[in-house]
Parts: structure tokens; C-alpha cells; sequence
């Protein structure tokens, strides 16, 4: 299973925003547990992060032909792009989103996701353990 990995605004700034919120790993510590837990788990994976969001629909485009199923945590934009929702929504495959902070306990705006109803899951506040979860659910899938 093919599985691309795009993390959007902020992202690129883990480990130094909010550690109590978003923990001290930083994006390549990221990547790096996501590269080693997909090989764990039989699968293959590709990481992204961007904080342009024409970029980030642009590869939701690209694996609309080169990917299986995307874990997708596009940071702020998961609450007002409809951008994001439109470009997602062609998608054939599984799509799981993340949050690594618990978004349904935090500001209200952030409390809603323009991706509820395209996601097979959703899964917030499990810090960078999360994305874990979601290459285990997508496995279960396969």
C-alpha cells in the first residue's frame, strides 16, 4: 500500500511551537518514526509538509493517480479550506486525518474539520503517536 503522508502549515516548526501542545519532536524526527513505523508495518510511505496551500492540493492531485490512501494533517487549513475538502474529495482510497493536539478540546473554530465526512477516521491529540495510528488503521485496511 502506497500512502502519502502531507502535513501542512506549521508543521515545518514542531519542536519549537508550543511544546506542550505539539511535544519537542521536531518535522524530520517526525518523518523519521513515520519512515521506520511504515517499513514495521509492510508499507510504503512518502512525506510532505508545505505551507502553501495551493502546493499541499497540488499533491493531493498528484495522488489522486500515485497513492493508495493519504494520511493527511493539514493544520489550520483542516478548518476553513474548502479548497482542501474539494481537492480531497475525488479521492478513491481510505484518508485519515491527524491532529496532533486534541483540536476538539481546544479554540472552537479549531473544533470543526472541512474533511468531516471525506476521512474513513480521524484521530487528534495522540501527539506524533497518532500518525502511528493511522498507518495501523490504513493497514487494516489493505
Amino acid at each position: 500500500m502506497r500512502i502519502d503522508v502531507l502535513n501542512g502549515v506549521n508543521l515545518d516548526i514542531l519542536g519549537r511551537r508550543d511544546p506542550e501542545l505539539y511535544g519537542d519532536s521536531s518535522l524530520q524526527d517526525l518523518e523519521t518514526q513515520i519512515y521506520a513505523w511504515a517499513r514495521e508495518l509492510g508499507l510504503q510511505v512518502r512525506c510532505r509538509q508545505t505551507n502553501h496551500e495551493g502546493e499541499f492540493v497540488g499533491w493531493i492531485h498528484e495522488a489522486l493517480d500515485g497513492a493508495d490512501a493519504l494520511v493527511l494533517n493539514p493544520g489550520a487549513w483542516s478548518h476553513y479550506s474548502w479548497a482542501i475538502h474539494d481537492a480531497v474529495e475525488p479521492f478513491v482510497g481510505p484518508v485519515v486525518e491527524v491532529h496532533i493536539s486534541n483540536v476538539d478540546e481546544r479554540e472552537e473554530w479549531r473544533r470543526s474539520s472541512v474533511l468531516e465526512g471525506l476521512t474513513h477516521t480521524r484521530i487528534v491529540g495522540r501527539g506524533v503517536a497518532g500518525y502511528r495510528e493511522a498507518l495501523e488503521a490504513l493497514r487494516g485496511l489493505a
